[in-house]
Parts: structure tokens; sequence; C-alpha cells
């Protein structure tokens, strides 16, 4: 019987995996599993490398209606793959959401305090104008003044 069950969740395991996938909207476990990702790629292949794979529009950081982007505790962008343009600023610690919150300034607290950990702000989605809300996973890569974040829009949608 134990040898039935053990079999049972071996083979249902890949159906729950590839429904989680197959969902319209990015969950909160892809982003935190995404941000691993792309934390293990910086270790592994170093910030350049990682930065041009992250900031790939059509790479493995982008997914659904979400995304990993990259940042150093200065505030400054080193990979974005929906607004590129952010890379090209000093910092991004000036901008703030609709209701004045300073998101990045929120993420390179939560990266530099914390460690990790989910922000919440207003956002436009891809392809948008109209902010929506959002909540961003951000995770400081061990041993870099690095960290990546990715997040779920919310609203009409499990997160």
């Amino acid at each position: 019987m134990k040898t039935w069950n053990l079999l049972a969740t071996l083979l249902m395991t890949p159906c729950f995996t590839v429904n989680a996938w197959a969902q319209p909207s990015a969950t909160k476990e892809e982003c935190v599993l995404k941000c691993h990702e792309a934390a293990a790629l910086i270790n592994v292949k170093g910030l350049a490398i990682a930065a041009k794979e992250i900031g790939e529009p059509k790479g493995p950081f982008v997914w659904k209606d979400s995304y990993v982007f990259m940042m150093n505790l200065d505030g400054k962008m080193l990979a974005h793959p929906m607004q590129p343009e952010l890379t090209q600023l000093p910092h991004c610690l000036l901008i703030t959401d609709p209701t004045d919150k300073a998101i990045f300034v929120n993420f390179v607290n939560m990266a530099r305090n914390v460690g990790q950990g989910w922000v919440e702000y207003m956002w436009p989605r891809p392809g948008q104008k109209t902010p929506s809300k959002k909540i961003t996973y951000i995770y400081r890569v061990p041993g870099k003044d690095v960290f990546v974040g990715a997040g779920v829009y919310v609203g009409g949608m499990m997160y």
C-alpha cells in the first residue's frame, strides 16, 4: 500500500506542476522560484552574463505576466526585460508609484535589511500604461550586493 501511495504521488506531481505553469497569471511560488534561479545564474555565470539573460524580453526569466529584474543595493537597475530604459538611469530611487510610494527604495531596503520578502505597490502590467496593484518578491543574492525581484499582479487572480 505504501508503494502504491508513493507511486501515485510521483505520478501526480508533474500534473500539478504543469497545471501551475498553465495558469494565465504568474503565482507567488513561481516568482520565488524564478528569483532563486536568477540568483544561481548570477553566482555561476557572473553579473554581466546574468544581466544579459535576465534582461532578454523573450528569455527564460519572462513568463506569463511576470519577469525577473536585477538591481544593485545603490538602486541601479542592472537588468529589466520590460523596461530596459530603467538600466540607463543612474539609479531608480526617485521613482514612485501613483500613491507616491518610493518603490525602488522599498526594494533596496528589503534586500539590505531583511534579504528577502514581499513589497506591495502599483505598477503597469506588461504592455499597459495604467498601473495595477502588484506584489514583488525581492531576493538578495547571497554574498553579493545585488538582488533580483519578480512580482504578481493582484486582482482577479490567485496569488
